[in-house]
């Protein structure tokens, strides 16, 4: 069974931090303060009635626990601790989340007395509301990106399982056989997940990771072009192998850089799923590069068979535009220094997260001469 917690209101200045217990008809409680800790425990009427209550908070600074002291009255309990050390905290806790019983007390604002005179923050401390404010903000803006990049790793890790459980198992049932019918069974969940993953263009404009957006635009606008352009208007690319290993190639690499995010979300590290998410490009990049630049090549072949995707302009020197010649053009000058600007930026991260691949010299053999 969870404890309960009370809802708990904080102010502070310059000495001082001021605590109110929202809890009514408290009776002898258990209080343990502590240089960097306040434990909170007794009975007494919250928002969930007459019930035991409990709470702990970890200081962000040190407090004088001699100085501090604590007032127990019928609709709540006032703490005024005082601080170790004379200056403003940027927050009360250690931690960066804040609890939810925890709330900010804007309009309160008691004298070290202990009394029940209310202070005008605005007036005698024109920074403080704003400051505080924006902390609120900020954790409750903290709260809400931590759980929809929860939400949007965890379900982009179980959409492309999905895709590497279906391949593996057609291949294993069928062999070889299972290739032509790839795109008819996963096409369409690649498809949605890959303008799903979209939204990883826009998560560094909203602050919601670090990083770029040109990494993230070239990486996923590349597969977008080749899944929607290349593959779904044309059929009969959608029953070559190739299709295979490139989902596959793709999927693998997902698989594994998803869990990577959540970890460091939750801040749990973990050394294999480092290792492989740092260095499963190395094999992965190359093959997808290359199953790409095959598909686009067939269907450059195929525009040109059938003189599709032209335009002609009717202009005094008649022009015709074919989309073909742009994707020459892509795959003489585009794809290699492409790949090669995704692979150096996954070597820039590789370096800084785990050191520069090591490649083992054989050692020079001593050859001693007889005398």
């Amino acid at each position: 069974m969870s404890v309960l917690s009370p809802f708990v209101f904080w102010a502070q200045n310059e000495t001082n931090i001021f605590l109110k217990v929202d809890l009514k008809d408290v009776k002898q409680p258990n209080i343990n303060l502590e240089t960097r800790k306040l434990q909170f425990q007794s009975q007494g009427v919250g928002a969930r009635g007459l019930n035991d209550y409990a709470f702990e908070i970890d200081f962000h600074s040190d407090v004088d626990v001699k100085k501090s002291v604590h007032k127990i009255t019928d609709n709540r309990v006032d703490f005024n601790i005082t601080k170790n050390e004379k200056g403003w905290w940027p927050r009360l806790l250690t931690q960066t989340q804040k609890p939810f019983w925890l709330k900010i007390d804007h309009d309160r604002f008691q004298s070290e007395d202990m009394d029940d005179d209310v202070a005008d923050v605005m007036q005698d401390y024109p920074n403080l509301y704003e400051k505080l404010q924006k902390e609120e903000f900020g954790y409750r803006k903290e709260d809400f990106k931590k759980v929809y990049l929860s939400l949007y790793n965890l379900f982009m890790y179980v959409g492309f399982m999905y895709v590497v459980c279906v391949l593996c198992v057609r291949y294993l049932r069928d062999g070889s056989d299972s290739f032509p019918g790839t795109y008819a069974a996963v096409g369409p969940a690649m498809c949605f997940l890959h303008l799903i993953q979209a939204l990883e263009i826009l998560h560094p404009l909203f602050g919601y990771v670090k990083g770029g957006m040109l990494m993230p635009s070239i990486q996923i606008g590349g597969r977008l072009f080749v899944l929607v352009m290349m593959l779904e208007f044309e059929p009969r690319l959608q029953v070559m192998p190739v299709v295979f290993y490139l989902f596959m190639t793709w999927s693998a690499v997902e698989i594994i850089r998803y869990p990577y995010y959540m970890s460091q979300l939750f801040k749990k590290e973990n050394g294999l799923l480092t290792w492989l998410r740092y260095t499963a490009w190395i094999f992965c990049y190359p093959i997808g590069f290359v199953c790409e630049g095959v598909i686009i090549f067939r269907n450059m072949i195929f525009m040109e068979q059938d003189n599709s995707w032209a335009l002609t302009l009717q202009t005094p020197i008649e022009l015709t535009l074919r989309f073909s010649a742009v994707l020459r053009i892509y795959l003489l000058i585009g794809i290699i220094p492409t790949m090669y600007l995704m692979m150096s930026h996954m070597y820039r991260a590789r370096k800084q997260k785990i050191g520069p691949i090591s490649v083992r010299r054989p050692k020079a053999r001593v050859v001693k001469k007889e005398k």
